[in-house]
């Protein structure tokens, strides 16, 4: 029993233990303890059914569970059903609390808007006051400072400049940066230095006026002066003949030195009785400081000063000076036909450096004697220059005398003022010649602008007194004697002009040349190489120069050629003009001639080469207008535009240069001449350009349909030559310009060249023109037009074989052409 027992034991021990793998189990997936992968492997062990008896466990676990729920829910039941009908009885009062309370915050808000609005007033009434209050605080506090600011305008205002400058400096020291942190105290900080800028310009404009009123004055200040200096002389005169000290030795160290910068007390009883009388009515003569008022120079100079800028006052100063030094050393120019000219120039020389010498003495620092003695250096160089030019013009003994007399008394007076003048009384033994360079100078711009005033028309006459007054002016010969007027003279405006100042030059060199006491012969000999110089150099510029100028079209060069004859014409009563003021013949043996043939024959060249080379840049941009087609199968059975309006402006062109009056038969027959070699020049042109264009590396092929439209064109050009658009062409003169065109152009027409490879080189050949190259060049071109065209057209076979028949005949042609390309380059 015992041993049957046992087994049965441990089978109860197992079924124990899987009872309490199971229960643990249950309570890893209730718990949800992980991982269960190794908790739910444990079931399925090596029992049979372990599987079985886990589910029913589970089964059991699952229904002692809803056991329990279902007991708490109905524990809790009526707890939850009591709950919720008093939340359903609490529902009707908080619906009544929710409307009692909504109408009291209405009627609440209601009654406290008055208060709000009431309230805000009263806060922005508090924000006022209180800005009231800060407003005229900081108005006590600005209130100076604008009061000082009026104070300154009002001394700008009533010009009391050096008081706004201290003004200025108290409002920037004191006021400013009492209020500096306002905007308007900024924008008034800003606009002091404009205040100061203003007061600088004013106070230099005053100082202009100050230098022109100095500039009308130096004159008078210098002929005051000077005067001086010529009574210290009379006086010292007058002293040494009491002393009986002998005259004239070491004049300029014995003559008296005026005093300088001392008031002018006329020495009546010292001077000759003429001078006595004329001083007679004067007691003392006027000062520079009389005459001018310095105040503006001391005002501008302290108020420059103040502001810390003196030297720019002074630099300014200067340099006005200097500019006014070299106004006052520019010479008028008929200084020379007078000794008043002199006179007045040395004066204003004398004001100027008397008014130097015055600002040296009475300011401190502005100008410095180092500068005095540089400027006057300056002018020294100047005046010597000034007066070796126009010395040569006086041609009166007498006045050669006083302006050397005048020198010595301009010497001895700035002498007295300390400044050196050894290098005039140097120049009184100087000749120097410089007249006929200056005026071929003056001469070139007066040429130059009765060039540019003229309008280069024929000059109109109405009646025969406007015929009277240009003959009267130029030596012109109307071979119309019925004198019918109105009428139209052939040359323009500008050829009397011309003619007048050729002869006012030779009056001005006869001035010059009379002053070197030279014979009749030297004269007339230095007269007609002046001449000479102003017809080949001078005039002869100016008509070059005007020739070249870009607004000077081809109407205006035909008159410039029809000037330039007459001019030439004029030549010989040039001639005569000189000899009858120099009363030399002309057929003396050393007599000159004058050059002015040359001169204007080289002017009509230039005008006429000048003609040409416009009318061809005109063709060329015609032709740069050409747009052809080089592809096209058809010709447009027209010439081309641009063609057509070449040919037109062409003949409105000759047609201007027919239309000229021509009085005479010589006019007639240069004119004819100028516009037929124009007309030539212009074809020649033409064809040229066309066959270039032809021949163009660029282009690469040619269809027959553009050679056929190509060849429309140069009908156009032959009509024009052969409709004579200038007359005096004979027979097919002008056509033979396109002579090579209509033979290249014909022979590819035509195909003819059987014949003209078989008549090549025979003097009669019907296309003798036609160079092989060009026509080989050509017919490339053509040829790969044919190529080009054959491509497109391949798709009919009827046409394969006539260009493959044409196609060979060209390689053939080719061939030959070439042929006789390399024959004539080896004959070469």
């Amino acid at each position: 029993m015992a041993a049957n027992a046992s087994p049965n034991a441990d089978g109860f021990c197992v079924e124990e233990n899987k009872d309490n793998v199971y229960e643990t189990v249950l309570g890893e997936i209730k718990y949800l303890e992980l991982p269960l992968g190794i908790t739910l492997g444990s079931v399925y062990d090596d029992q049979p059914n372990a599987h079985q008896k886990f589910i029913e466990k589970l089964d059991a676990c699952i229904r002692n569970h809803d056991r329990e729920i279902e007991k708490m829910c109905n524990f809790h039941h009526q707890g939850f059903v009591d709950a919720i009908t008093e939340l359903l009885k609490v529902r009707a009062d908080a619906e009544k609390l929710k409307v009692q309370v909504t109408d009291t915050n209405r009627r609440l808000q209601d009654a406290g808007k008055e208060v709000i609005a009431q309230t805000e007033d009263i806060i922005q009434s508090r924000i006022q006051q209180r800005n009231i209050t800060t407003v005229v605080e900081k108005l006590q506090l600005c209130l100076p400072v604008l009061e000082m600011y009026s104070k300154l305008k009002e001394q700008m205002n009533v010009k009391r400049y050096y008081s706004a400058l201290k003004t200025m400096e108290q409002l920037e020291n004191i006021y400013f940066p009492r209020v500096s942190q306002y905007r308007f105290c900024q924008l008034m900080i800003e606009n002091l230095p404009k205040l100061r800028e203003e007061i600088k310009e004013i106070s230099m404009s005053d100082l202009k006026d100050f230098l022109e009123s100095i500039r009308k004055h130096s004159d008078k200040i210098g002929e005051t002066a000077m005067k001086q200096a010529q009574q210290q002389k009379a006086f010292n005169t007058v002293l040494q003949k009491q002393n009986n000290v002998r005259y004239g030795k070491n004049k300029y160290i014995n003559d008296g030195i005026p005093e300088p910068r001392n008031e002018i007390v006329s020495k009546q009883n010292l001077a000759v009785e003429d001078e006595e009388e004329e001083e007679g009515h004067e007691d003392e003569v006027l000062t520079a400081h009389d005459l001018v008022d310095f105040s503006p120079v001391y005002r501008c100079l302290h108020i420059y000063s103040v502001l810390g800028d003196a030297e720019t006052f002074e630099n300014y100063y200067r340099k006005q000076r200097r500019k006014q030094a070299r106004l006052v050393l520019q010479p008028q120019s008929n200084m020379h036909e007078t000794v008043e000219g002199y006179r007045r120039y040395f004066s204003q020389i004398v004001g100027f450096f008397v008014v130097e010498d015055h600002i040296l003495h009475v300011t401190q620092g502005l100008i410095t004697r180092a500068y005095t003695d540089e400027l006057w250096n300056m002018a020294l160089s100047k005046i010597i220059a000034v007066l070796r030019t126009h010395s040569s013009y006086c041609t009166d003994p007498d006045l050669v005398l006083e302006l050397k007399n005048l020198i010595v008394v301009f010497a001895d007076t700035l002498q007295g003022y300390g400044f050196p003048v050894n290098r005039l009384f140097d120049l009184l033994f100087e000749i120097r010649d410089q007249y006929n360079e200056t005026l071929l100078k003056k001469w070139a711009v007066l040429f130059r602008d009765i060039f540019e005033a003229d309008n280069y028309s024929p000059i109109p006459v109405t009646n025969e007194e406007e015929y009277k007054n240009v003959i009267s002016k130029f030596p012109y010969q109307d071979p119309e004697l019925d004198k019918c007027f109105p009428k139209k003279l052939p040359m323009s405006q500008s050829v009397p002009q011309i003619y007048i100042q050729v002869k006012e030059f030779i009056y001005a060199s006869l001035k010059f040349s009379e002053s070197l006491h030279r014979s009749s012969t030297e004269i007339d000999d230095m007269l007609r190489k002046s001449t000479n110089l102003l017809l080949t150099r001078t005039l002869s510029s100016c008509l070059q120069n005007l020739i070249k100028k870009p607004h000077i079209g081809l109407t205006e060069l035909v008159q410039i050629i029809i000037n330039t004859t007459h001019l030439e014409q004029a030549c010989k009563y040039l001639e005569d003009f000189i000899t009858n003021i120099t009363n030399i013949s002309q057929e003396t043996l050393h007599t000159a001639r004058l050059y002015g043939l040359s001169t204007f024959k080289d002017a009509r060249h230039a005008a006429e080469g000048e003609i040409y080379t416009k009318l061809n840049q005109k063709i060329d941009e015609f032709i740069q207008l050409a747009d052809y087609d080089w592809t096209m199968v058809e010709p447009d059975g027209r010439a081309s535009g641009y063609l057509m309006d070449l040919i037109n402006f062409l003949r409105s062109t000759f047609q201007v240069f027919t239309h000229l009056p021509n009085n005479n038969n010589d006019h007639a027959a240069m004119s004819g001449k100028v516009a037929q070699t124009a007309c030539m020049s212009a074809c020649q042109h033409l064809s040229t350009t066309l066959m270039q264009m032809l021949l163009d590396n660029e282009l690469k092929q040619i269809s027959m349909g553009a050679i056929q439209q190509f060849n429309l064109d140069v009908i156009q050009c032959e009509l024009f030559a052969g409709s004579e658009p200038v007359p005096g062409f004979h027979g097919e003169t002008l056509q033979l310009a396109f002579i090579d065109l209509r033979q290249l152009l014909d022979l590819f027409m035509v195909w003819d060249w059987s014949t003209y490879l078989a008549d090549y080189g025979q003097p009669g050949s019907k296309y003798l023109r036609v160079n092989p190259s060009i026509a080989l060049a050509l017919l490339e071109k053509v040829h790969r037009g044919m190529k080009d065209l054959s491509k497109k057209n391949n798709l009919f076979a009827q046409f394969r074989k006539n260009d493959r028949d044409k196609q060979r005949l060209i390689e053939t042609v080719v061939r030959q052409l070439r042929g006789l390309v390399n024959g004539m380059s080896q004959h070469s």
